[in-house]
């Protein structure tokens, strides 16, 4: 039925479609690579619910980390409150080579991109959630607040934890200034794991599906070096300090910041990663039982 539903407002919208292949692993939208009655390959998504901003804050942050980082992203040829339409792009290729290009990319992102506030000028999203994107001078307390804390409230994290491991988490973020050094804000596209990192049809990396938002760099990191990866990515982390160098002891931080992705993955009831095992072993530091 959704794909049904994909179909007509594809139609509605001046499109034509003749074949659709849905695509697996959001979490949100009904989505589909759909080849038109000319040939040409889109992928579209829809809402099967309550139409949102959604589409509108993926639209602009495609468009932020191409016109203010340099990225590349799928070029966007429909933006509603119902649908999204992008142009199609292709499975990336899991080599050396390919990884240290989007090392590069995102360094390129980063540093291009330098700022003096942490956080966007409206909240956005990160899966079907809101992404609280409230300005703030201080990163730490941004980091804290915005990002860790802020999914305390949700009912499956709730459930998931209890006062201690709560209070661990507090803990956890006051002694954030002693863990993180100061780094400036930089355009982050905040969900960067395996699965959003694509290919042109020549082969050059693409970013989909972005939450962005000015933070650390170290954040974008933490997805790609936190999530299910293919070995050749470990040339990624050289290639990005070739251009962005890295603060001592980066590789140790990259599980703290991992945990607002992994928070999220509870929040969203997809704990099929051993979500709330990895949130306990991070904080099991902080913990007094």
């Amino acid at each position: 039925m959704e794909t049904n539903l994909l179909v007509q407002r594809l139609r509605a919208a001046g499109f034509a479609p003749e074949s659709v292949v849905p695509a697996t692993g959001g979490v949100v939208a009904m989505a589909a690579l759909v080849t038109l009655d000319d040939g040409r390959r889109i992928f579209a998504k829809t809402l099967a619910g309550p139409s949102s901003d959604l589409f509108q804050v993926e639209a602009e942050g495609l468009h932020a980390l191409v016109e203010m980082g340099g990225a590349t992203t799928p070029e966007i040829l429909l933006s509603t409150p119902e649908l999204l339409v992008l142009e199609a792009v292709c499975p990336r290729r899991d080599d050396e080579s390919f990884w240290e290009q989007t090392g590069r990319l995102l360094a390129r992102v980063h540093t291009t991109t330098v700022g003096t506030r942490f956080g966007w000028h409206h909240d956005g999203w990160l899966g079907r959630l809101r992404q609280d994107n409230t300005w703030t001078d201080d990163g730490h307390r941004f980091f804290a607040e915005r990002r860790i804390l802020r999914w305390l409230s949700e009912p499956l994290v709730e459930a998931a934890f209890d006062t201690e491991d709560r209070n661990a988490l507090e803990r956890l973020c006051a002694a954030l200034p002693d863990i993180v050094p100061e780094q400036p804000p930089v355009l982050n596209h905040g969900d960067l794991w395996t699965e959003n990192i694509l290919a042109t049809a020549t082969g050059e990396p693409v970013f989909i599906d972005p939450a962005v938002s000015c933070t650390w760099g170290e954040s974008d990191l933490s997805m790609v070096w936190s999530a299910n990866r293919p070995p050749e990515s470990d040339r990624f982390f050289p290639a990005y300090a070739e251009i962005a160098p890295l603060h001592d002891g980066w590789q140790e931080r990259m599980p703290v910041l991992h945990l607002r992705e992994l928070l999220s993955i509870i929040a969203h009831d997809d704990d099929d990663w051993g979500a709330v095992a990895a949130v306990r072993e991070v904080i099991a530091p902080f913990t007094r039982r």
